[in-house]
């Protein structure tokens, strides 16, 4: 009888265990001193883990060209930050490819070392926004929560999360955590025609927007700073080709020849784009190694 019951018992206890490894468990901090970067990842089984980034990008600030005004900006407000003075959140937006996130990860790369740390949310995972500031809120460090490419859909749950954290939680907002968001569109929600008919118009011709834009306006403005990115022009888009070419190895010489091309490269892409210039810089000195 005791053998059956000590073999029920351990059945049980296996149960258990395998019960509790597929149960969500709360969100532990990793070892800080292992990475300057972090990257946010939900598991099938609902844990979520704080992942180290082993190769983060080896951008400077100098790398980035064409973009002086929205760089100033981003340094600035990141400085404040890592000095412990007042900063903002930022909602960086506009063309895609000229910089967005990479001057994000830029500033990372300049301030490390005074203690700044960067952790990338996807979108999907902005409900977990919460467990993430909770974690980090007693650390010394400084963290920006990174998110790319941002927009939302109708009904999505990271939108209501999302806005908590910036302005509307009854707590206060955790001093050592800032967001800093990259999106093609600056209400980042959907606008359709039929919400301009919710506009109001008062006696002495003002204009007041209904209730459905004020609430997709109202995640936007929970960023404290805006900084807008625009297509490049031919010539600030030839100046980011050289800088990628020099980074690569390229003389004056080689950036002079390589113009036609470049120029071809952003045609066929149908983009002037600091990425495509990157891209294309890649592609020439690969086949041109001899002129590095």
């Amino acid at each position: 009888m005791n053998e059956k019951f000590e073999h029920l018992l351990e059945r049980a206890e296996e149960l258990i265990s395998r019960i509790e490894s597929v149960l969500p468990q709360p969100l532990s901090a990793p070892d800080w001193g292992l990475a300057v970067a972090w990257r946010y990842r939900k598991r099938s089984s609902g844990h979520g883990t704080l992942e180290r980034v082993r190769h983060v990008a080896t951008l400077s600030l100098d790398d980035l060209k064409e973009i002086d005004a929205q760089k100033e900006k981003i340094e600035r407000n990141t400085l404040q930050f890592v000095q412990g003075k007042p900063a903002n959140n930022v909602l960086l937006t506009g063309a895609r490819g000229t910089g967005k996130s990479s001057l994000i990860k830029a500033c990372l790369n300049a301030y490390a070392d005074q203690g700044l740390r960067l952790i990338e949310v996807d979108k999907a995972d902005l409900t977990d926004l919460p467990d993430i500031v909770e974690i980090v809120a007693e650390r010394p460090e400084k963290f920006i929560v990174f998110c790319d490419d941002l927009s939302f859909e109708e009904g999505e749950p990271g939108y209501k999360a999302l806005k908590s954290i910036l302005d509307g939680s009854i707590a206060a907002a955790t001093p050592n955590v800032l967001v800093y968001a990259t999106s093609n569109r600056r209400h980042l929600l959907p606008e359709y025609m039929k919400e301009n008919l919710s506009y109001s118009h008062t006696d002495d011709g003002e204009v007041h927007p209904g209730e459905v834009i004020e609430e997709k306006i109202s995640l936007s403005e929970r960023f404290g700073l805006w900084v807008s990115f625009y297509p490049f022009s031919q010539e600030e888009y030839l100046t980011i080709v050289a800088q990628w070419l020099t980074d690569l190895g390229a003389d004056q010489t080689v950036i002079e020849v390589a113009r036609p091309e470049a120029l071809i490269w952003a045609l066929e892409r149908g983009s002037r784009s600091g990425r495509v210039a990157y891209q294309f810089a890649r592609d020439y000195m690969g086949k041109h190694p001899v002129l590095a």
